[in-house]
Parts: structure tokens; C-alpha cells; sequence
């Protein structure tokens, strides 16, 4: 059964771009975003990417958190952190990527014609209490920030 609005966010502990582990349960008392993409430094991860970094003046005035997930590992993390100048935190969640599929952004996927198994590219806005607030599923990578922080009325 898919995941719904007023759902708890399902909880998990992944380690950061430093290897450090960061347990979404720790966060409950603020908003995070949480978002799913497929890999670091490709076009369309570095659009959503750019994104977030560009308004991150408002997520950070409003005590939101942002965490993107893929299944990259900490050093690739770091270099798309530094090469991109990311003020946010990026996690790796490992094939067969556990917590991607817990928030149903982790299945088969077509490209090109062919498929495989892959990250989607979903974002989730949990609120201070741990529930979905937001659930996005079709995604503009160039413009998901810009939606979120709209349709929570903080743009």
C-alpha cells in the first residue's frame, strides 16, 4: 500500500556525506524534505540539486531540513557537495536501497528502452510531528524546491 498524506514518514539512519549516521526520528520537531534521486553530477540530480541550494535561504529561515538520498556513496556525495557548493545534507542508502523502497522510490524503471532497477526521483515533506505533509511523485527537477516551499505558503 502506497504511502499517504498523514502517514508517519517511515524512520531510518543513513550515513551522511561524512559518514556520519543521521536518524530521521532525531529531526522530529522541525519539517524536513526528504529527497529520492537517482546519482550525483548527472543533468537532471544536479537541476534539482541547484534547486535547493538556490533557495536555500528560505528552507533554512523556516527550520526546514533537507536531505537528499541516492544510492551514492560518501565520497561521491562530497565532491557533488563541493562542486555544487550544497549547503545540505545528502545520505546513502545502498542497493537494494531499504529506505528508498520503504517510501516507494526504489523499483523498476525504464530508460531508453530498457529497464532496471532504480531510484525514483520523489520528495516527501514530513512535518514536525513525523507525518507526510507533502508526497510528490511527478517531479520538475529544475523547479521542486520552488513548489514545495510554495505550496507551504513560504515563498
Amino acid at each position: 500500500m502506497a504511502l499517504q498524506i498523514g502517514d508517519p514518514a517511515p524512520d531510518f539512519t543513513l550515513p551522511d556525506q561524512n559518514g556520519d549516521p543521521v536518524k530521521l526520528s532525531d529531526l522530529k520537531g522541525q519539517r524536513v524534505v526528504i529527497y529520492f534521486y537517482p546519482k550525483d553530477d548527472t543533468p537532471g540530480c544536479t537541476k534539482e540539486a541547484c534547486n535547493f541550494r538556490d533557495r536555500w535561504s528560505s528552507f533554512e529561515d523556516h527550520g526546514i531540513r533537507v536531505l537528499g538520498i541516492s544510492k551514492d556513496n560518501a565520497t561521491s556525495h562530497a565532491k557533488f557537495i563541493g562542486k555544487h557548493e550544497l549547503p545540505f545534507t545528502l545520505l546513502t542508502d545502498l542497493e537494494p536501497c531499504p529506505v528508498a523502497a520503504s517510501y516507494d522510490s526504489y523499483g523498476l524503471k525504464k530508460f531508453m528502452g530498457r529497464e532496471y532497477m532504480g531510484m525514483m526521483r520523489h520528495t516527501f515533506v514530513i512535518d514536525a510531528e513525523g507525518k507526510l505533509e507533502q508526497i510528490y511523485l511527478k517531479v520538475k527537477a529544475a523547479t521542486m524546491a520552488d513548489t514545495i516551499l510554495s505550496d507551504l505558503g513560504l515563498d
